[in-house]
């Protein structure tokens, strides 16, 4: 999908990038991932060519991304920012709607489009098309920066620090999302965050830079279980790592089928971090799981945390 190699960027001697080299795969969500500085903004503007490398190349499905106009690229790639960028005299379905109309989508076409991603990012299309951003909570407006991001069915979707700037609550809804697009329309997103609890939820790969080179990339089980050095010890915590590695896997990989207990039931689709807590907190040893309809699906118990993953 994405072929980057020996790439390196500078601004007034300063190397941003430095003859980095990465494959992203067709449908898998990579985050970028680093302090302040290690070059994982520029190595995404450089991906769109917001920017241009001083040297290597990048390829898209084969070909170099330097053979097609900025304006033909920026029409295959979604671009999604922390500060959302939506214009603000325009409603949420002319933001959304803003690149389909460049590629002279039919109306009808655009309005159904504007719709479903509307729908997908639960917020109810006859409530909020005809708004405008200054009517949206923080929340609301990035949830349309990313369906403008969507919006023309683009071959690979950009992230730069999406929900940084939301509240817990709103953010953790987002990455669900988020997630939740990403498994039902396989699409191939970058994503680029400071935040460590944010690329072991939703990367199914992860790239850790530092000084615009990479340190080490792989799942997120290996950057827990396998740190490649202190640095990246440092920044996965490894004194968390217990706890991080149970958020990696879900309930209903562990639950027992079992005949329903009483008590508050938990989700399966929770993860078994989240299960923790709950035995923690009811200081119980057994709990009763749910499925996705509410239905009994069996019984963990805390011994089960403490099991292989399957």
């Amino acid at each position: 999908m994405i072929e980057i190699s020996e790439v390196s960027k500078s601004f007034n001697g300063w190397q941003a990038v430095s003859e980095l080299s990465l494959t992203i795969k067709e449908g898998e969500l990579t985050v970028l991932i680093g302090s302040s500085g290690a070059g994982k903004s520029t190595m995404l503007k450089l991906l769109n060519r917001l920017l241009e490398p001083d040297s290597g190349s990048i390829r898209l499905h084969g070909q170099n991304i330097l053979e097609y106009s900025p304006q033909q690229l920026r029409r295959r790639i979604g671009y999604a920012i922390q500060s959302v960028g939506l214009f603000p005299h325009w409603t949420v379905e002319q933001n959304i709607g803003a690149v389909p109309v460049l590629l002279k989508w039919p109306k009808a076409r655009i309005v159904e489009r504007v719709s479903e991603l509307l729908e997908l990012l639960q917020l109810a299309p006859e409530k909020f098309r005809h708004r405008y951003p200054h009517q949206l909570s923080g929340g609301q407006q990035q949830r349309v920066g990313v369906a403008r991001a969507l919006a023309a069915d683009p071959d690979l979707l950009l992230m730069d620090e999406p929900f940084g700037a939301l509240d817990p609550v709103t953010r953790a809804s987002l990455q669900q999302e988020l997630a939740n697009i990403q498994a039902l329309s396989g699409k191939t997103i970058v994503l680029v965050t400071h935040d460590i609890e944010e690329a072991l939820a939703l990367g199914q790969r992860i790239v850790l830079m530092d000084q615009g080179r990479i340190v080490q990339q792989g799942a997120p089980r290996d950057f827990l279980l396998a740190p490649a050095n202190d640095l990246v010890r440092e920044f996965v915590g490894q004194s968390d790592a217990g706890i991080r590695l149970l958020g990696l896997d879900k309930i209903a990989d562990r639950v027992r089928r079992q005949p329903a207990i009483p008590g508050e039931p938990i989700r399966s689709s929770d993860t078994l971090r989240q299960a923790l807590s709950v035995f923690i907190t009811r200081r119980v040893q057994s709990l009763p799981v749910v499925d996705e309809r509410g239905q009994p699906a069996g019984v963990l118990h805390f011994a089960d945390l403490l099991e292989p993953p399957r």
